[in-house]
């Protein structure tokens, strides 16, 4: 159990904590949410021990092992399998010792001790993470010198899972993962057998891998049960609530503070209007919930163009002469939009290149419209901006004879306001620089749009601003993207990069994780059993779609007890002194309906899923 208590932490004299307080209980497994700049990642090294608190305490139980991930594993010339071994300190000692131990007490204990912690599995526990994360087994052997920055971020991570600390503190560990490693890690953290406490943007991972959610809002905590989308209904409802009593108790105020006014200078009147003075000074303020500032993108339009835009015939590609890809016949048209699928280092990036005319055709034939305009943001493009310079400065030099205002007014319409228009980019947040990156990219009206992992600097606000702009936009999109939510709203055909080729993916997403996470064969499998196995009777059909009705109409009617239950709460009369027993009677019932409606979803969802077996 994970107990924060009263806590309090400043920076520079500016309190990002203040009585903060929460329990997380032991093998639950919870995200970190909050907007940019609260306090998150200062909360894990407090939790740590990295930095000391200035008031209250953490508590965890004693030898407790708490692990998270380094910045970077080093450049050594160690194979990658051996660094995550390593990884395991306690096992890597044991072993070691194993090998020169005499003492035969000593031998005794080493090799009981090796056989609780399952050290002998070690080696092909190691070898399953780290190609969960995208390393192949003839990868494994060699020296972590051979990798980028990037991918030595994944053998940290592979290290710190595979040690199996007793608290886990991960901090946004998609952001260096591709769609099958973040979907993979999503499976993993679900199993994983402790406590687990993640700072993560990414909605899909806080709705399949976690149980309860921590936000750190108001300098405080506040713990709530249940996935993502739990948690942002629970607080709307919460803030409703808080928003209501706050409006009464102002209401209570005014009229008390009129009492006081027109009658304090009565003699009659005297006694009445200091006691109602008292009253108002004993008044605990209700404070009503700021409104979050509004996040956006603005997507200048296109121009319209005729069908298609763009086309491959028999195209191939590659480096230096190697070809990548190749065998590809591929047609966008204006209102395309498409995310590429396949496991990192099968050519996604590459597709993305030629598309954007970044790359020759080796063979074959690259067809574009001779007026098309083709915007390209890639990951890498948020650190070439100049450090030293303002988004500003970037913009005016794209746009020398633009006014200042206007040149403002672009920035503004991506969320940069006037300070941060005015501030150099090495003091801006990543966050900021991918929308300055995403407005560059933007700034001609492109008919097409590539984005190669948009969000990963993104919170969870920019990133569903971002999805409301893509689905305003009057261009085609391909998109690369870790982030199942974002393609799921905004995708509608999936490519599949494989196999040294590109080909349209007939599954949606939900079967392509299923297929990553069950392995490549068993999908295959299954449609070969389908495809031999006699046709549904019609009566089968007809039952599942009735099935589906009565499910949908089981929802809607939770969902209007639901909503009537809602409504009561925000009545503020209902937290009127006298009333506390009333008002735990109806948060009872809506906690009650709320857990009906899970269920009533749950059960839709299997009726559908099973229709659409059976269907195809």
């Amino acid at each position: 159990m994970l107990q924060i208590e009263d806590l309090s932490y400043s920076v520079a004299g500016r309190p990002l904590l203040v009585g903060a307080s929460a329990t997380i209980p032991e093998g639950h497994k919870v995200g970190l949410v909050g907007r940019n700049g609260t306090g998150k990642t200062t909360l894990f090294r407090l939790i740590r021990g990295e930095i000391p608190l200035d008031g209250g305490e953490i508590i965890l139980p004693q030898r407790a092992r708490i692990g998270g991930v380094a910045q970077e594993v080093p450049s050594s010339e160690t194979s990658v399998l051996d660094t995550v071994l390593a990884a395991d300190e306690e096992r890597a000692a044991l072993m070691a010792e194993a090998e020169t131990a005499t003492d035969p007490t000593r031998i005794a204990e080493v090799q009981a001790r090796l056989q609780d912690i399952d050290a002998w599995s070690g080696e092909a526990r190691a070898s399953s993470i780290l190609k969960g994360l995208g390393f192949e087994v003839d990868e494994q052997s060699r020296p972590c010198s051979a990798y980028s920055g990037g991918w030595r971020m994944r053998i940290a991570l592979a290290g710190v899972l595979f040690a199996q600390p007793d608290l886990l503190l991960l901090d946004e560990p998609t952001n260096y993962l591709d769609l099958e490693g973040a979907l993979w890690l999503e499976s993993y953290l679900v199993k994983y057998p402790h406590t687990v406490l993640i700072i993560s943007h990414d909605r899909g991972l806080l709705n399949r891998s976690v149980g309860g959610i921590l936000h750190l809002e108001d300098k405080g905590l506040t713990y709530y049960t249940g996935t993502y989308d739990q948690f942002v209904r629970a607080r709307a409802e919460r803030r409703a609530g808080q928003a209501a009593a706050a409006a009464k108790q102002q209401a209570q105020r005014a009229h008390l503070q009129a009492f006081v006014d027109r009658f304090k200078a009565k003699a009659s009147k005297a006694k009445q209007a200091q006691s109602r003075v008292k009253m108002l000074e004993k008044m605990e303020t209700i404070t009503a919930p700021e409104d979050a500032a509004r996040v956006v993108f603005t997507f200048p339009k296109p121009s319209q163009l005729s069908p298609p835009i763009l086309r491959l015939d028999g195209a191939s590609t590659g480096y230096d002469g190697k070809q990548v890809l190749g065998r590809m016949n591929l047609r966008l048209d204006q209102d395309d939009r498409i995310a590429l699928l396949g496991r990192n280092g099968e050519g996604k990036s590459t597709l993305s290149k030629l598309l954007s005319d970044r790359l020759q055709v080796m063979d074959g034939s690259r067809v574009a419209s001779s007026k098309l305009k083709i915007g390209y943001f890639a990951q890498h493009q948020v650190d070439d901006l100049h450090v030293d310079e303002t988004p500003l400065d970037h913009i005016r030099r794209e746009r020398p004879d633009e006014a200042p205002a206007r040149l403002r007014a672009r920035l503004a319409s991506f969320g940069l306001g006037a300070d941060q228009a005015d501030t150099a980019v090495g003091a801006l947040s990543g966050g900021q620089k991918a929308r300055l990156s995403l407005l560059l990219a933007t700034l001609d009206a492109p008919q097409l749009l590539i984005l190669d992992e948009p969000t990963n600097h993104l919170d969870i606000e920019s990133r569903e601003a971002l999805v409301e702009a893509l689905t305003a936009y009057d261009g085609a999109v391909v998109l690369v993207s870790h982030d199942m939510h974002l393609l799921s709203l905004v995708a509608d055909r999936l490519w599949l990069v494989k196999d040294g080729t590109v080909e349209p993916y007939d599954g949606d997403l939900e079967s392509y994780r299923k297929m990553l996470l069950q392995g490549e064969d068993k999908p295959a499998k299954a449609r070969s059993e389908k495809k031999n196995a006699p046709p549904p009777s019609r009566d089968r059909i007809l039952e599942l779609r009735a099935e589906v009705r009565r499910a949908e109409e089981r929802m809607a009617k939770i969902e209007g007890m639901r909503d009537k239950l809602a409504k009561k709460l925000a009545d503020p009369s209902l937290y009127e002194e006298g009333r506390v027993g009333e008002l735990e009677t109806w948060n009872k019932k809506y906690a009650e309906v709320m857990e009906a409606t899970d269920r009533a979803e749950a059960l839709w969802m299997a009726a559908v899923e099973a229709l659409e077996r059976v269907e195809a």
